[in-house]
């Protein structure tokens, strides 16, 4: 356990990362807990999509934290003992939520700490494709990315989204197919990196097929994260050297000569 404390300018098309050179290694980050905080309104996006959906308040709330978005949706429901909605009207709502509030969430949201140097670093190891893997329905994951100035940094086209599949874990590989897709080179399970801020990220690492290091930059402590089974636990992200080295040692070759 390691402890330490050519991008897509604000697009969702595939473009390479890192420069010229083979992509041997796909590194996945989610976004709210990770790179972010959103000031908490998240916790208001889905009782009022919810209210809007169904045309009653949501009196049940549900836990977020790791979540996609439409299982969070989904479990609101259940929870009211609504019928599930039509997704497609549910994923059109959850969007419109997140453009009604976007000054709001600029304003109450914040870049976490050593996120810009963390994703800046990343970019430039010409080794290296990085994406996201997150809850948030894609448009909703870009918005918050162009938001606070990271899409630069990250090849949009190939990460893994809310809209995706339900369940979190079920996105790496579609990840993992994307870029591969895009970079004519499998990436497999020693070959994935996934940083992230909860168990629920750290579970979808290990069921969908990636390394994954935790960040306890969110509500779970670097305790939590290990007790979770994270291949390595670091409390932030501000020693952009040390993240950099922890992604090197996860790598088959760095694990095998160690």
């Amino acid at each position: 356990m390691h402890r330490a404390a050519g991008p897509v300018h604000g697009r969702a098309s595939a473009a390479p990362t890192g420069g010229p050179g083979v992509k041997r290694l796909l590194v996945l980050w989610d976004i709210d807990g990770t790179l972010i905080d959103d000031g908490g309104l998240c916790q208001v996006i889905y009782p009022r999509a919810f209210e809007r959906l169904t045309g009653r308040p949501a009196r049940h709330p549900v836990a977020i934290a790791g979540r996609t978005e439409l299982d969070i949706m989904a479990e609101l429901f259940a929870r009211h003992g609504v019928s599930p909605v039509v997704q497609s009207l549910v994923t059109a709502e959850l969007a419109a939520q997140l453009r009604r509030l976007a000054s709001e969430f600029r304003a109450a949201g914040r870049v976490l700490p050593g996120a810009v140097e963390a994703l800046r670093a990343m970019a430039e190891q010409r080794e290296v494709a990085q994406s996201v893997l997150t809850g948030n329905l894609k448009p909703n994951a870009i918005l918050k990315l162009r938001l606070f100035g990271l899409a630069e940094f990250l090849d949009l086209g190939v990460g893994g989204y809310g809209d995706d599949a339900h369940d979190r874990a079920a996105l790496v590989p579609v990840a993992r197919r994307r870029a591969a897709a895009a970079y004519g080179h499998d990436f497999d399970a020693d070959s994935t990196v996934l940083i992230g801020d909860t168990p629920r990220d750290v579970r979808a690492a290990r069921i969908g097929g990636a390394r994954v290091i935790a960040v306890a930059s969110g509500a779970s402590s670097a305790a939590v994260l290990t007790d979770a089974g994270a291949d390595a636990v670091l409390a932030d992200l501000r020693d952009t050297a040390a993240l950099l080295r922890t992604v090197q040692a996860l790598r088959p070759a760095a694990r095998s000569s160690g």
